[in-house]
C-alpha cells in the first residue's frame, strides 16, 4: 500500500506489509504470500517503522497482525541470512550474521513493548520468527489446523531471538521440549500449552473471536492499557519493591489524569466512558 492517515497520524509507505486502519484498529498484514510471508529485512524494517509511528498515538487502540494468503509467517528469509553469511567478514569484527539476527530481536522487543493492545491472527505456517511474533502478542487467536514449528535446530542453528520470548510465554520446561523436538504442533496444542488464547476451526470462527476480543479491548482506556503493560513487563527485571513503587506512581498519575476522571464520572453516572462510546 502507499500510506494511511487518521487525523494527524501518517503511517509509512510500505511494500511488504499491508495496512488498514478501522476505527482505531490498525490491521497489519504480512504481504509476501508467495514466500508464505517469510520476514525479509525489508519487511522487518517496515514493521518497525509502523510500530514506531503509532507508539504515542492513543487513537490507535489495537494492532492486529495477520498473514496474507492463508499463512501467518514461515520465519525469516533464508536468502537474507545467506547474503549476510557470504558477505566479507573478518573474525574479531562485528559479524553481519549476528547483526541481521539481532535486528529481528529488536522487532520482537518493539512489538512486545508497544503500548497498544497487540492481537495476532494465526493460521497456516507459524514457523521460526512467526512463532516468535505470536509469543509477543497480548492476545493470539489461532486456526485449529495452524502448523507451528521451530525449524531452526533442524537447519543447524538455534532459534536465537525467539527462545527468550518462548520461555517467557510458556515456561522453561515446555520451551525446552519444543526446542529439542523442532516444536511441531497444531493450533489446539498451541492453546493447551499457552502459546495462543483461543482457537477457531474456520474463518467465521476467527472473525467471531476477533470481534469479541476487540469489543473487550475497547471497553478499556488506552492509557490504562499502556500503563498496565508497562508494569507487567517490569516483573522479573527488577526488584519487586521497585516494580510496586513504579506501579504506585503510574496509578496516581492515572487517577489524577483525564482517563481516571472520566472513568470515575462514567461509573457514577452509570454511563459508558468516552473511550467505549467512541468505539461504537
Amino acid at each position: 500500500m502507499t500510506d494511511a492517515k487518521a487525523g494527524n497520524l501518517q503511517l509509512p509507505n510500505t511494500t511488504q506489509i499491508e495496512l488498514r486502519l478501522d476505527h482505531g484498529v490498525l490491521h497489519l498484514t504480512l504481504a509476501r504470500p508467495d514466500a508464505r510471508n517469510a520476514m525479509s529485512l525489508q519487511m522487518i524494517d517496515e514493521i518497525r517503522q509502523v510500530v514506531a509511528a503509532i507508539r504515542e498515538e492513543r487513537d490507535v487502540r489495537v494492532l492486529v497482525f495477520r498473514g496474507a494468503g492463508g499463512n501467518f509467517c514461515a520465519g525469516g528469509d533464508i536468502k537474507d541470512m545467506a547474503a549476510a553469511r557470504s558477505s566479507n567478514w573478518t573474525p574479531g569484527e562485528p559479524d553481519p550474521v549476528a547483526a541481521t539476527n539481532r535486528g529481528f530481536g529488536d522487532l520482537m522487543l518493539e512489538v512486545d513493548r508497544a503500548p497498544q493492545a497487540v492481537v495476532a491472527i494465526i493460521e497456516g505456517a507459524v514457523l521460526g520468527g512467526g512463532f516468535g511474533l505470536a509469543c509477543v502478542a497480548d492476545v493470539a487467536i489461532a486456526r485449529a489446523d495452524a502448523s507451528f514449528g521451530l525449524p531452526e535446530t533442524g537447519l543447524g542453528f538455534p532459534p536465537a531471538q525467539i527462545a527468550a520470548f518462548l520461555v517467557r510465554r510458556i515456561g522453561l520446561s515446555q520451551a525446552r521440549r519444543l526446542a529439542v523436538t523442532g516444536g511441531r504442533f497444531d493450533g489446539r496444542m498451541a492453546l493447551e500449552i499457552g502459546v495462543v488464547h483461543a482457537v477457531a476451526v474456520d474463518e467465521e470462527g476467527i472473525a467471531r473471536e476477533l470481534e469479541a476480543v476487540l469489543t473487550q479491548i475497547r471497553r478499556c482506556a488506552p492509557g490504562a492499557i499502556a500503563a498496565t503493560k508497562h508494569i507487567m513487563a517490569q516483573v522479573g527485571t527488577m526488584a519487586i519493591e521497585q516494580v510496586l513503587d513504579d506501579a504506585a506512581d503510574r496509578f496516581a498519575a492515572a487517577v489524577r489524569g483525564p482517563e481516571g476522571a472520566e472513568g470515575t464520572m462514567a461509573f457514577i453516572s452509570k454511563r459508558k466512558p468516552v473511550w467505549a462510546q467512541e468505539a461504537q
